[in-house]
């Protein structure tokens, strides 16, 4: 990557950076670093570089499946939450809980299976543990997000079989910008929720020091839909807790979903010195959250979410600080992070996450062709989830230390990529047995460029991956997610097999990527809804789903059991006309997971087969695209889930880049979603039938920068 180079400094200033540098470095004493940091070399690449990959490689030479979000694309795709940015990336659905969650699915993966991260290390929140818990990041804040799958996942942690997406936005800064101050302005307005958003940057510098302050605000009502909020036939039939409710009584709304405001700020203020000896950086951010959880028809008292959570992050780094090293990068981030469930105004369920997380990179210089990483990750934590009738979830600390390597080694038209980590984790609860585990994983990818227009790769990796907290202890009443919810605490270890296969062509009359995978997943773990026992919140009894009870609630019990899931990502391109009149393209993508258990049946909340089209104008500063994208009917629900039909969404999107005026430049863009206003029913969302993808809406947005 370009990185700002200090050698115009006297002599003097130069040496007395570099003394200070590696004096703060070395003093810190912690263990942990940036999954990648500043080089000040400036290299000319011919493609994007990937960040969250211990070894730099531009996305032409990388053997794994990597996705990428920058610039102005990332700009127009920014969504209320990272799920909504990435759903209509290859591979990527969005599990939306209302407007105010939306985590994202990756290969019909998601929770503990795909690990979201900023800046290189883990977000540390609650998000991965229950659907209805929001990420601790907005996408507005974003300059760029990156999504890899497939053996880089080794790099930060077991078992992240689905895949890593990290949301970057420079809070400490790698680089001295060449002016005091500049920085962006951003203000979007969007339809469906009646939703303004702003958000601002300030970043600059000078000898030597970088600083970095962001800030943002959200607002928004409740979100509009076509048709209705609540598939009545569907709850009745797959959810017998509805039996005591009769028919007509159930309370629905038209044309918008009840309950589903949400209010959003946070920001960060971060701190870099950076010279030739390297980077000492520090930074704090602050996000506070509160949204609505849509109704389930009862009529009971509304339920609300309210988010604090507190970041301090430290980050640091030496080049070639000695003879084998060509940099040792470190990262330090404490995590405060508190989450309530309001009924009614009073607060029910409450989470609490304290974490700690460390992370050291040892880049060795290259032998011949050989380049590699070793390191070390920690992550500390202390948990607990609080009900009305006690703790759903004891209080426990969870430790995690892992080592890791990842080696490459370029030959000819061959690339091969090797990795491996070892981890132990171990989970001491309050009043209950404690358990550990050691999962171990490997992977080997290969990439052969056959020739300029066709490479080929292939990847393996075997990941283990330990069970979760709430996997194991949950036990307890969850307000948000209507329903009782069981762990097990006997689970033992995941154990993955995933074969990743690709093919791109590249021409003047076409580009083309294809992507195949299969994995084969022992001992896998989730949650199925009982059907031969419901929770009756009113005495705290089970009881059989054929009587009627007016406060009675789906059981949700964790198991376990083998499972094999493949599909495939596709995309190609054609450029039709290329001329003074401007340049159109036509794209054509489609993508498609099946989960089945090995036993039988389906494995629930599976992602349709989805296929469409894109045609895209570009001409000087303009830019245009029709988005046509079917989603075929989820008739592979899972046991005692509901099925979903297929729909069509139609998007536009426009955009326009105003000629720079002084140091300024100015972004207009605007979005037409689901112009057809389609009632579409998310087959991964746990709210399918409360909670349909908003309707028919408009969203206009402006970006200056300077």
């Amino acid at each position: 990557m370009l990185r700002y180079n200090i050698s115009y400094y006297s002599n003097n200033t130069v040496k007395t950076m570099n003394k200070k540098l590696a004096i703060i470095f070395l003093s810190t004493g912690a263990i942990g670093t940036n999954a990648h940091a500043a080089d000040n070399k400036i290299q000319k690449l011919e493609d994007i570089v990937v960040i969250s990959t211990g070894i730099k490689h531009a996305t032409a030479k990388s053997a794994k499946p990597v996705t990428v979000l920058s610039g102005d694309k990332l700009r127009t795709n920014v969504g209320q939450t990272i799920g909504d940015t990435l759903q209509n990336e290859l591979g990527i659905t969005n599990q939306s809980f209302g407007a105010g969650v939306g985590t994202p699915v990756i290969r019909g993966q998601s929770g503990p299976r795909v690990r979201v991260m900023q800046n290189s290390l883990g977000n540390n929140d609650a998000s991965s543990l229950s659907p209805d818990h929001a990420t601790g990041v907005d996408p507005i804040i974003a300059e760029r997000v990156e999504v890899l799958r497939g053996p880089s996942t080794l790099l930060y942690g077991n078992g992240a079989i689905g895949g890593i997406v990290n949301v970057i936005d420079n809070r400490i800064p790698e680089q001295v910008p060449d002016k005091i101050i500049g920085g962006a302005g951003e203000q979007r307005y969007d339809s469906a929720t009646n939703e303004t958003s702003s958000a601002l940057k300030l970043e600059g510098g000078k000898n030597g020091f970088a600083y970095h302050v962001d800030g943002f605000y959200r607002d928004q009502g409740n979100t509009s839909i076509g048709g209705t909020a609540i598939d009545e036939d569907a709850v009745r039939r797959h959810d017998p807790s509805f039996n005591s409710l009769p028919v007509g009584e159930l309370q629905n709304s038209q044309d918008f979903i009840a309950n589903t405001q949400a209010r959003s700020r946070g920001g960060s203020v971060g701190l870099s010195m950076i010279g030739d000896a390297g980077l000492v950086g520090a930074a704090i951010n602050s996000l506070e959250k509160s949204y609505g959880i849509p109704p389930d028809g009862h009529g009971e008292a509304p339920i609300s979410v309210d988010l604090t959570q507190t970041k301090y992050d430290l980050k640091g780094q030496l080049n070639k600080p000695f003879a084998f090293a060509e940099e040792v990068r470190m990262k330090l981030g404490y995590t405060d992070y508190k989450h309530v469930e309001m009924n009614g105004g009073v607060a029910g369920t409450t989470f609490l996450n304290e974490s700690f997380e460390s992370r050291l990179e040892l880049e060795h210089q290259p032998i011949g062709a050989l380049k590699g990483v070793t390191g070390f990750q920690s992550v500390n934590s202390q948990f607990v989830g609080l009900g009305e009738e006690g703790k759903i979830v004891p209080k426990s600390d969870i430790n995690s230390y892992g080592f890791f390597a990842v080696e490459s080694l370029e030959k000819g038209a061959m690339t091969y990529e090797l990795g491996a980590r070892a981890e132990w984790n171990g989970i001491d609860p309050e009043g209950l047995a404690s358990v550990s585990y050691v999962p171990l994983s490997g992977s080997a990818s290969a990439l052969w460029a056959i020739n300029d227009r066709h490479q080929m790769s292939l990847g393996y990796t075997h990941s283990q991956r330990a069970p979760q907290i709430q996997e194991l202890f949950t036990d307890g009443f969850h307000h948000a997610t209507r329903s009782y919810e069981k762990g097990d605490a006997n689970l033992g270890k995941e154990f993955s097999n995933n074969l990743d296969l690709g093919y791109r062509f590249n021409a003047a009359w076409m580009t083309a990527d294809i992507n195949l995978f299969h994995n084969w997943v022992s001992d896998y773990i989730y949650q199925q809804r009982s059907s031969g026992e419901l929770f009756n919140a009113a005495d705290g009894s089970f009881q059989s789903p054929d009587i009627d009870c007016d406060e009675c609630f789906p059981l949700l019990n964790t198991q376990q059991t083998a499972a094999t899931f493949k599909g495939f990502e596709a995309q190609t391109v054609f450029p039709l006309m290329q001329n003074r009149y401007g340049a159109v393209d036509l794209t054509l993508f489609g993508d498609y997971t099946r989960g089945r258990f090995e036993q039988g049946g389906n494995v629930p909340r599976m992602p349709p087969l989805r296929y469409g089209s894109q045609l895209s104008y570009e001409k000087n500063d303009w830019s245009g695209n029709v988005r046509l994208t079917r989603g075929e009917a989820q008739n592979y629900a899972g046991e005692n889930e509901t099925s979903t039909p297929s729909y069509l969404l139609l998007n536009l999107g426009a955009q326009y880049r105003v000629a720079s005026f002084g140091d300024s430049e100015m972004l207009l863009f605007a979005k037409g979603k689901n112009m057809l206003n389609e009632n579409i029913r998310n087959s991964t969302s746990y709210l399918r039938n409360f909670a349909p993808e908003p309707g028919r809406s408009a969203e206009i947005g402006i970006r200056i920068s300077y």
